[in-house]
């Protein structure tokens, strides 16, 4: 990465953030129709943070196809994983086209794909299938947990169980449903608030598989809960276009949402006080650093 505007003055108050290529920590963008000049405006800024591509829902359908490719390509050259939405899938499947759908989405361009039973009742031994499927067609299995419906919303014990035998089936990782509104469905309730209790019932019975994690949040207090929750490398997704740097800064510490935590972790631990008026030849890089470091 070239320097950074402001990297020799101003310091992310979480050093510990990983960089690109990522297993831990990934931001997932939800692209619901950016053009080709778009996307290339919007990788010339953000592509160093953003992990996951994918094309919500059966979007890219509507596609010209060597448009899509040339999309595709784009996209593969900055190192995003690029997969359609889980919806498409669950499509070809009322049409038995499984291996079909796998290998045009390669042809295509793609790089992984988005496993999904958020609408239809796909029995566990042919999700495994599909996993497999996705395997041999040489695309990185991602899939999704949860029900679409807010009727139909599973306990944290069945999404936990879910987590653990799609990850022993080969999924690279696994999204936790949270829908493009981010409301009454997964660990959300009706109003968008995390359900907290659910949250840690998941990650008491997943355990260390924690990191294989994306957590669908849409909205700024989902990201800023499971940051804290989590740290600054906790995996985010359907995140909007316009927001992968206001994403970065929450998880880096330099918004309120998350700086007025780590503000006043430094004041209690006496490492910062607002008191003290830096020399008047200022105050070395390396100083600042080692003063922040793991806050």
């Amino acid at each position: 990465m070239s320097e950074l505007a402001w990297g020799s003055v101003i310091k992310s108050l979480r050093n510990s953030r990983t960089n690109k290529p990522r297993k831990k920590g990934c931001t997932m963008i939800m692209d619901v129709g950016l053009g080709l000049e778009e996307t290339k405006s919007l990788l010339q800024m953000d592509a160093n943070y953003i992990d996951h591509w994918k094309f919500g829902f059966g979007t890219s359908a509507f596609v010209d196809k060597a448009l899509l490719q040339e999309k595709l390509r784009l996209l593969a050259s900055h190192d995003i994983l690029t997969f359609p939405g889980g919806t498409l899938l669950e499509v070809a499947l009322l049409e038995n086209h499984c291996r079909v759908y796998m290998s045009h989405a390669k042809e295509l361009g793609f790089t992984a794909v988005e496993i999904s039973d958020g609408t239809l009742p796909i029995p566990r031994f042919r999700r495994k299938r599909i996993i497999e499927c996705a395997l041999k067609a040489g695309l990185v299995p991602i899939t999704e947990v949860g029900k679409k419906d807010p009727k139909r919303q599973p306990t944290a014990d069945q999404i936990a169980d879910e987590i653990l035998e799609d990850i022993d089936w080969g999924a690279a990782w696994v999204l936790i449903e949270g829908r493009e509104s981010g409301q009454g469905v997964g660990v959300f309730d009706e109003s968008g608030n995390v359900e907290d209790f659910e949250v840690d019932r998941i990650v008491e019975i997943i355990g260390p598989h924690v990191d294989a994690l994306i957590w669908e949040a849409p909205l700024k207090s989902q990201q800023a809960f499971f940051i804290e929750k989590f740290g600054a490398n906790v995996g985010l997704g359907n995140i909007k276009a316009d927001q992968i740097l206001a994403v970065e800064a929450l998880r880096n510490g330099l918004r309120f949402d998350t700086l007025n935590r780590v503000s006043g972790k430094l004041l209690r631990e006496g490492r910062w006080n607002p008191e003290q008026v830096e020399p008047e030849k200022g105050i070395e890089n390396a100083v600042l650093a080692n003063k922040y470091r793991d806050a």
